[in-house]
């Protein structure tokens, strides 16, 4: 339980642990930044990392001189790239290997064709929009991977969104994170970019379970 309120409160004064980093690692920072961005999208254990609210603040302390801004983005494009990378080939090797269970009501080779198809044909703007999506953007790359998404066209994709993804809210950090009010309400901001952020997805669930409800 301690862990778990640690956890909430490191997520929700990310701007006070980030900055506290940035006094005590000096350079190093942007590793430990490239490395919680590449977790967050590279491995799908770890969608629980911080995301949109720490590219937010990184670009809010870049615009005060703790961190250059150009390397800043270079560093966590280059994370989030090469972490959906990893998590497209970690589910295009397992996918052949747990969809040939015939008997497996969750694995089966109809659900990964039907996976396989739908990504053929929106997988494009899937791996894009779920960049600005918590928990989607995790799982995004992996279900390509599974799905056999064409390794050419995901990756192609996979660079735009990271550059968009990176670009627009390390920039919005930049540009208004330091604003006197948003900078005195920083917590209320980072709240409200997890719910925003969420919305889709929970939107998206609603409309499914309305779906499902009997006439």
């Amino acid at each position: 339980m301690d862990l778990l309120l640690q956890f909430f409160d490191i997520l929700l004064h990310l701007d006070k642990y980030l900055a506290t980093l940035v006094q005590q690692y000096g350079p190093w920072i942007y590793a430990i930044l490239f490395f919680i961005i590449f977790a967050e999208t590279g491995f799908v254990v770890t969608p629980f990392l911080p995301g949109d609210s720490l590219l937010f603040v990184a670009g809010a302390l870049a615009a005060l001189g703790g961190m250059d801004l150009g390397l800043l983005m270079a560093t966590l494009i280059v994370a989030a790239v090469l972490g959906n990378q990893v998590n497209y080939h970690v589910g295009r090797y397992l996918g052949p290997k747990v969809f040939h269970w015939e008997n497996s009501r969750l694995f089966n080779k109809a659900a990964l064709q039907k996976t396989h198809a739908f990504y053929e044909v929106h997988g494009g703007k899937t791996v894009v929009i779920s960049r600005f999506l918590p928990l989607l953007r995790t799982f995004a790359p992996f279900v390509a991977g599974i799905g056999a998404m064409g390794y050419a066209r995901f990756t192609a994709f996979n660079v735009g969104g990271a550059v968009l993804w990176v670009a627009s809210l390390t920039l919005a950090g930049y540009w208004f994170g330091n604003v006197p009010w948003i900078k005195q309400n920083l917590t209320v901001v980072i709240v409200g970019i997890i719910v925003v952020s969420l919305l889709p997805v929970a939107y998206g669930w609603w409309q499914h379970r309305k779906g499902e409800t009997p006439a």
